[in-house]
């Protein structure tokens, strides 16, 4: 879902908001290093914050940038913001191209960062046949979704467990337990997964607005099509409309699906047209309210894969 840098939605920070950052650096120069304090943890998007927290537990504060709901790709950093990038003890973001205002919101601060999807074996931008961005230049970039895999995730926790290691390390052995717990809840949520997908008679169709499920689709044998590739100026084009109706049609999918952060009405019209239903939004960037379906990472990935699976079998939610 990052796009290009020559993107007209790409928005610069404020200038009010980078004089800020300046003067917020300045003042608390040194603040995140008192050890009578709780380390404050920076994650880009909800989904690392909660997978951060797992690990942490109680001896550190998790923060999240972006709030819930929020779309991480083209997210404008606020005063806010940049006041707890100051005060930080560390910051953890996806990368992968995933956050371009990452840079400068970060510039100010004194905090490390650390990139949560190094060692990840990553996937180009799919290219899919007879898709309008399939002519596109060979370079195409990495998709930057690789959390939406439980099997990927585990470099994820691998990389929190160090960072937190290094950030505090009198508690580098609780991160341990907690990091190697975790690791043990995404192997059992892997198997639950590969059962139940194992379970399903016939093939999987994983129709979604953009490409943010190539991850999921790659390690569980699910066919993959989307209107757009990742968040860019064309976004439900009329030809990504027909391209879309036209594997729909050909594949016969019951269901289709669009991310919770993202505009649908594209993928509604291309449902009509071709005779299927628009299930219920998945979730990729923002996990949910507590009180919502989806209030935790692992809790995230499970309620996905049941929609996708419903979905496939033509079987709604209420």
């Amino acid at each position: 879902m990052a796009h290009s840098q020559t993107s007209k939605r790409r928005s610069l920070l404020a200038p009010t908001v980078l004089g800020l950052s300046l003067t917020l650096t300045a003042c608390s120069a040194g603040a995140a290093d008192d050890p009578s304090e709780t380390p404050v943890v920076l994650t880009t998007f909800t989904v690392l914050q909660d997978m951060t927290a797992a690990v942490g537990g109680e001896r550190v504060e998790v923060r999240s940038i972006t709030p819930l709901g929020a779309e991480v790709h083209e997210y404008d950093p606020v005063p806010s913001d940049v006041r707890d990038a100051a005060t930080a003890s560390l910051i953890l973001a996806n990368g992968l191209g995933l956050e371009e205002w990452f840079e400068q919101f970060t510039q100010h601060s004194d905090a490390p960062t650390v990139t949560l999807t190094e060692g990840v074996d990553t996937l180009p931008v799919t290219r899919l046949p007879g898709h309008p961005e399939a002519a596109d230049s060979a370079d195409m970039p990495v998709n930057p979704h690789a959390w939406i895999s439980p099997v990927r995730a585990l470099t994820y926790v691998d990389n929190i467990e160090e960072a937190l290691s290094e950030l505090s390390p009198e508690d580098a052995e609780y991160f341990t337990e907690n990091a190697e717990q975790y690791r043990q809840q995404l192997l059992e949520l892997d198997e639950r997964l590969r059962t139940r997908i194992e379970e399903f008679n016939g093939e999987i169709h994983l129709v979604t607005c953009e490409g943010a499920f190539s991850y999921l689709a790659e390690d569980y044998g699910l066919g993959e099509h989307y209107l757009w590739p990742l968040n860019a100026e064309d976004e439900g084009t009329p030809a990504q409309v027909e391209a879309q109706i036209r594997y729909i049609s050909e594949n016969q999918v019951p269901t289709v699906f669009c991310e919770s952060t993202v505009n649908d009405s594209a993928q509604s019209s291309a449902a009509s047209a071709a005779g299927a239903a628009l299930g219920d939004p998945l979730y990729v960037d923002s996990l949910s309210e507590g009180d919502g379906p989806v209030p935790s990472y692992l809790e995230m990935l499970e309620y996905d894969i049941e929609l996708i699976l419903n979905g496939a079998e033509g079987r709604f939610s209420d």
